[in-house]
């Protein structure tokens, strides 16, 4: 009774601690795994002596197999193949030449900078190419890097993670078994892979279908079923081929992530919640047993070969594996500095070393000190910075460029005019082909097509964007392919021109409250397109300022509640964005409209004024100037010219 009520307070004393680590993190908006980190091992013997996780024996490592089961299964469910396809090529590569960079960089540097011996060196290698998805998704909800960044990062993390285990098991039992042979390596690691992924496509099918066809079973009950069966097939692939059931996982959760079950949202919930009771447990586990006088024993060899992997080895395989990507050099750069290592580490180390003592081979736990080491720094180094660096590179998913506009007309080539000279992408979707020659005297790419097919959104490079704008002249379309691109793409801003006020529809709001209203409520955009043709407008700008903010404002708003001017862009900080119709005006904020002139056409025509006039931006006296007392006349005077 004694010996269990033990391990009772050590499983106990985990999960607060666990637990409480990862509220502090989310108070205090650090990576979890920091603290995550920092508690194990102040709770562990070399800390204050709380946390014992030698008492449990062969249970721990039945608690790290099952727990890195749900973790990985929960990665395979976040596995998105379109948005995966987008960076098909370069995420190919990192998994597989990416991972042979990585191990005979990381070997080299371990056997000549840390003095390990070859076989102990390529066994570190293996073991640390992979990089995690526990730490790297959280890490990638609180930068908010953009899309392209994230979802290299997120697909490298769940695909490498069961290909660097099973690799780094191939590599432990060529050790311990004294078989040289790299064709039975090889062979080996090819047939760990095929087990797993044939029984997790199997076994991910089958979870689809009861979630599907077992409609007598509870959401909940539905839940523990797939957990249920998720632990039977990592079992089942266990036992036919060791270490396969990693792969099984992974697969298991991208074949019914990507099925198109109804409830899959509430499984979602309910693995999410389990992972991080899992990365909880295991984390204070594993950093309570390690030992710091291991760590500092590995002397300044160690520790240069952990800054190799990370400034050297890491930089060269990005390098190498996006040449021939569409990523620029800051987002580059970003993808070379962020590799923490995680949990699937950790326990394979935690694992590794406990079999080598076993079997007599010396080096079990200056391994698991090294590698310790390891994510210790990539994580905390690189976790840390990471919030930084996404910003100072200008690469969150706010900061994303160019737009992709629905609808070619008048109005959309002028807004495309002004993000085109700012050298951002911009291309035009429409299936109406009046002014495809006038875009494309703009040198602007059109693609003639219907925006509500998802691959012509793909080939528009939607992914990449910073804008989605629909704005052709049926409110209700624009509405409707704006809902789908926010949905299926979720570009960072969407907008579109729509003949409803979304603060009185509440069916607008509660369908999708991405979708933000552009310019102004109830836009006559048919009109405005007249007025474009005929000339019977002029393209302003104002700054709103300190001094006159308030009443800047009021002037503009007047106008636009007369429905003589429209206002189109913002510029703030240098950055361009389509106005909404709830957007909050800041000191400093330029502000680009359209002012409708009421002067006769025989007057304009008199004046040189043509249909193919280019506009040209100016500041208007109209808005600038006109003093508060004289205002309401000259709007109304305007209005009725309208």
């Amino acid at each position: 009774m004694e010996a269990s009520f033990q391990i009772t307070l050590q499983m106990v004393f985990t999960v607060l601690a666990g637990i409480s680590a990862q509220v502090m993190a989310a108070y205090f908006k650090l990576p979890s795994i920091v603290l995550l980190l920092l508690l194990g091992i102040i709770l562990g013997a070399d800390g204050i002596g709380l946390l014992h996780p030698h008492l449990l024996g062969t249970g721990l490592e039945v608690i790290v197999s099952l727990a890195t089961a749900i973790i990985l299964f929960e990665g395979g469910l976040k596995l998105d193949l379109r948005e995966m396809g987008r960076v098909s090529l370069s995420l190919q590569l990192l998994v597989t030449l990416g991972t042979l960079i990585t191990l005979l960089g990381g070997s080299m540097a371990a056997h000549w900078l840390g003095e390990f011996p070859w076989s102990i060196a390529f066994l570190y290698a293996s073991i640390v190419v992979v990089t995690g998805p526990t730490v790297v998704g959280p890490l990638l909800k609180q930068i908010n890097v953009d899309r392209q960044v994230a979802t290299l990062l997120e697909g490298e993390g769940v695909l490498i993670d069961p290909v660097g285990a099973i690799l780094a098991y191939v590599v432990l039992d060529t050790i311990l078994n004294g078989d040289a042979d790299p064709v039975n390596a090889i062979m080996g690691l090819i047939l760990r892979l095929g087990v797993g992924s044939m029984i997790g496509g199997v076994g991910g099918y089958l979870m689809s279908w009861i979630f599907k066809r077992a409609n007598f079973l509870s959401f909940e009950l539905k839940n523990l079923v797939v957990l249920a069966v998720l632990w039977g097939l990592f079992t089942l692939a266990q036992t036919i081929r060791s270490e396969s059931g990693i792969m099984t996982t992974v697969v298991a959760g991208a074949v019914f992530a990507n099925s198109s079950v109804p409830e899959e949202r509430l499984l979602r919930s309910f693995k999410n919640q389990l992972t991080i009771l899992s990365v909880s447990v295991l984390f204070i586990l594993l950093a309570a047993d390690l030992s710091i006088a291991s760590v500092l024993a590995l002397g300044w060899g160690s520790l240069f070969t952990v800054l190799v992997l990370m400034f050297v080895v890491r930089p060269i395989n990005i390098l190498l594996c996006t040449w021939n990507s569409n990523l620029n050099w800051r987002q580059k750069l970003f993808l070379s500095w962020v590799a923490p290592r995680g949990i699937v580490s950790a326990s394979v180390a935690s694992l590794f070393a406990i079999s080598l003592t076993q079997r007599g081979v010396n080096g079990g736990d200056a391994i698991k000190a090294l590698v310790f080491l390891t994510i210790i720094m990539t994580v905390f180094c690189q976790g840390l910075t990471a919030g930084w660096l996404v910003k100072w590179l200008r690469i969150t998913s706010k900061d994303a460029t160019g737009a992709v506009i629905v609808g070619c007309n008048p109005l959309s080539l002028l807004i495309s005019r002004f993000f085109q000279e700012r050298g951002e992408s911009v291309v035009m979707i429409d299936t109406d082909s009046q002014y495809f020659a006038q875009a494309e005297a703009q040198n602007l790419r059109v693609i003639a097509s219907s925006a509500l097919d998802a691959e012509v959104l793909e080939e528009a490079g939607i992914a990449s964007m910073g804008t989605f704008l629909a704005m052709t002249n049926n409110g209700e379309v624009n509405f409707v392919l704006a809902q789908r691109a926010a949905e299926e793409f979720n570009p960072p801003r969407v907008l579109a021109v729509f003949p409803r006020d979304p603060q009185a529809s509440t069916s607008v709001n509660s369908s999708n409250s991405r979708v933000n209203q552009a310019f102004v409520s109830d836009l006559p955009i048919k009109t405005w397109n007249e007025y474009l043709n005929d000339g019977r407008v002029k393209l302003g700008t104002t700054t709103l300022n300190e001094a006159e903010f308030a009443v800047q404002q009021e002037h503009i708003q007047e106008k636009i509640r007369t429905g003589v001017l429209v206002p189109l862009l913002l510029e703030r900080e240098e950055r361009l964005q389509v106005m909404s119709v709830n957007q909050d005006w800041e000191v400093g904020d330029r502000i680009i409209y359209l002012l409708y002139d009421s002067r006769p056409n025989l007057l304009k025509r008199l004046s040189g004024a043509s249909q193919s006039t280019v506009l040209a931006l100016e500041t208007l006296p109209e808005v600038e100037e006109v003093p508060t007392a004289k205002f309401s006349q000259l709007s109304a005077t305007e209005a009725s010219g309208n």
